[in-house]
């Protein structure tokens, strides 16, 4: 590969980081907040799937993208309600209850979806970052969703809400002793209620990404898994939401490999890049989860703590 080739692919990747990060941002950003209350939530897949087809059902129907955006948050939210006030019950494990979300979300998205497979719907604009260039490959690459933006706000809100604030004291309280947020006399399930909630609206939003800006579609095999990555990567970045931020750019880099190689004619083993994400993933949690560093930084009732 030539200078001039591999200068073109790392563009093409941290341009494409901006975009394919988006979604591991916001679903990522959602679980951490959940499990600083000390649930988990795999069920987020599901809430992105659930949250991309209603975004782009309603930005079909009412041709406002904006809406459907609402919708995303809306149903992701209901999803993580449901969740909440399941986990709430006697020996009812949170993970097998994420996963029982996870394919109810999934499986309503693809019932209720069908009708808006072929359908195009109205996106929601991208700031144009590119304007300069004359390239129209360049300009299109830098197209930038003010959705990333809001996710790095987010990020950096939650970071300083955690440490500076007494609704962030409190969610890490709840999260780290239950035995000492009984003794303040503070609700528990109400705060992991509310927790679960904001935190699947936010991977609901993370799937109107998907559907309404990147790659600005609806169909089945939409999001591949990412909201189980995101789960993964909260764990790579110790429950920091600004680890997060950068850990979702690492691999929104990492799924922009495969057509940034592309753009440079290198289209030999495409589909092999294109799992770099997955590749990536696994590299990860075997150099960081390890005896005396796995959990360190996790909330102390997390059920893979206790």
């Amino acid at each position: 590969m030539t200078s001039a080739a591999f200068g073109t692919v790392l563009f093409a990747m941290l341009a494409g980081a901006l975009r394919v990060s988006t979604p591991f941002l916001f679903v990522s950003l959602g679980e951490c907040l959940t499990e600083k209350s000390g649930r988990i939530n795999l069920g987020n897949e599901g809430a992105l799937v659930l949250g991309a087809m209603a975004a782009y059902a309603i930005s079909y129907e009412t041709g406002n993208p904006w809406a459907g955006l609402l919708a995303a948050a809306g149903v992701g939210a209901c999803l993580g309600l449901l969740h909440a006030a399941l986990c709430s019950l006697t020996k009812v494990s949170d993970i097998a209850m994420g996963i029982a979300i996870m394919l109810a979300g999934t499986g309503t998205a693809f019932f209720f979806g069908k009708p808006y497979i072929q359908p195009s719907a109205p996106q929601l604009p991208t700031i144009p970052f590119g304007f300069w260039s004359s390239s129209a490959q360049i300009r299109s690459a830098l197209d930038v969703s003010p959705l990333f933006f809001l996710g790095v706000i987010v990020g950096i809100a939650m970071a300083w809400g955690f440490r500076n604030t007494r609704l962030g004291l409190t969610i890490r309280i709840v999260g780290d002793s239950a035995d000492s947020a009984r003794a303040m006399g503070l609700r528990i399930n109400l705060i992991r209620l509310g927790a679960t909630a904001v935190g699947s609206a936010l991977a609901g939003i993370g799937g109107a990404f998907l559907s309404l800006v990147y790659p600005g579609s609806w169909n089945e095999q939409l999001s591949s898994g990412q909201g189980l990555i995101a789960v993964a990567l909260v764990v790579f970045a110790r429950w920091n939401p600004l680890y997060c931020i950068g850990a979702a750019l690492l691999f929104g880099a990492a799924g922009a490999l495969g057509p940034s190689l592309q753009s440079v004619g290198i289209s030999k083993g495409y589909y092999l890049f294109n799992a770099a994400p997955y590749v990536l993933t696994l590299v990860l949690m075997i150099l960081s989860v390890r005896p005396g560093r796995s959990l360190k930084g996790a909330p102390g009732e997390l059920s893979i703590v206790r």
